[in-house]
């Protein structure tokens, strides 16, 4: 068995070795917007539910040439976004949001994608993502030792494509159909569903 420490590593080659390990990872596609009203729409694989009760969300974002990324910077002032979630139709105008443009491109109309307008949030959605959820900042957190913040934000609200939420109260995975990110270029799609029970303690 090889056994490394990341200090046994280039970063960028730490990377690339962790982003391979923890997979697959969910894909947050933030919208956001400035207090300008510059919009932006990225796609961060850094993310994750960390909360149930408040709801709560996690989306680590990075620095680009020392600054914070576009999304970081208008969620810090404004304390908004939106988390759309990326289905298999929408995977190709994702990918075509993820490069490192100029803070006053607008990432929506680059990928050719319509926005609809959030109740509680300014930032708007996806108006073609199956779901989306309303997200206030709850906490920001500077990763320690890294290019990294992490954004807790609390979801005010879902927005669900009709038929997505099941009878259970629970979204359909076959209408959702989700895109999920691996390492390098690559991706994947939902594969088998299977059902394990948890054991009794008692």
């Amino acid at each position: 068995m090889t056994s490394l420490t990341p200090a046994d590593l280039p970063a960028r080659e730490a990377y690339r070795l962790l982003t391979s390990l923890v997979v697959p990872r969910p894909i947050a596609w933030v919208s956001t917007c400035g207090a300008s009203g510059a919009l932006n729409l990225a796609p961060f694989s850094f993310f994750n539910a960390v909360a149930g009760s408040p709801p709560t969300v996690m989306v680590s974002i990075g620095r680009r040439k020392g600054a914070p990324k576009d999304s970081l910077r208008n969620i810090l002032e404004t304390g908004e976004f939106v988390v759309n979630l990326v289905s298999e139709e929408l995977v190709e105008a994702m990918n075509r949001t993820s490069g490192e443009y100029d803070y006053d491109v607008d990432e929506f109309a680059l990928a050719g994608l319509e926005t609809a307008p959030s109740i509680d949030v300014r930032p708007p959605r996806v108006a073609r993502a199956a779901a989306a959820l309303e997200c206030r900042t709850s906490q920001i957190i500077p990763v320690e030792g890294s290019i990294y913040t992490l954004v807790l934000g609390r979801v005010l609200r879902y927005h669900l494509r009709e038929g997505l939420l099941g009878p259970d109260g629970r979204a359909d995975l076959q209408v959702l159909r989700p895109v999920a990110r691996l390492s390098g270029d690559e991706y994947a799609s939902l594969g088998p569903v299977f059902s394990l029970s948890r054991p009794s303690a008692t």
